[in-house]
């Protein structure tokens, strides 16, 4: 038996999904470079923008948007609350539930940092046509979807 046969170096389904690992992993260093200007991380962007979009979300709400666990976002939380871009409000209906709404200054540092992230996106994928750009997102989705099942 040839053991080299089994190795998956020349498998361009291997080499394909490890090129997309490495451009995930230089995307993440990039934009946690320029998110230091308004000291964010990527998790605690994740979260004003689920915010700006769904205000009054409960952490949990956030939580599973986010596909984290809940103390993933109760240590996000407190920290975004010091800074002054989030507050936390009790629910009228259920005292058990805490919602989550940007702050007038979360609101302004989340579409500073969106015009930063915007503009990485659109360096990135600037040699990419937009049937490339849609082809992409939909395998990525594919595999999301296929993940998430197994």
């Amino acid at each position: 038996m040839n053991k080299k046969q089994d190795l998956p170096w020349d498998n361009p389904r291997f080499k394909n999904w490890i090129a997309v690992v490495q451009a995930e992993k230089a995307i993440v260093r990039a934009l946690t470079k320029a998110l230091q200007p308004f000291d964010l991380k990527i998790g605690q962007l994740d979260v004003l923008m689920n915010l700006y979009r769904h205000p009054g979300m409960s952490q949990h709400d956030v939580a599973r948007k986010l596909l984290v666990g809940r103390s993933n976002i109760t240590m996000l939380l407190p920290q975004l609350e010091r800074q002054g871009l989030l507050r936390r409000e009790g629910d009228a209906k259920d005292k058990r539930v805490l919602r989550l709404y940007l702050t007038e200054d979360g609101e302004d540092v989340l579409l500073k940092a969106l015009k930063v992230y915007t503009e990485l996106i659109d360096t990135v994928m600037a040699n990419s046509s937009p049937a490339q750009c849609d082809a992409l997102g939909d395998q990525m989705r594919r595999i999301s979807e296929m993940l998430k099942e197994a």
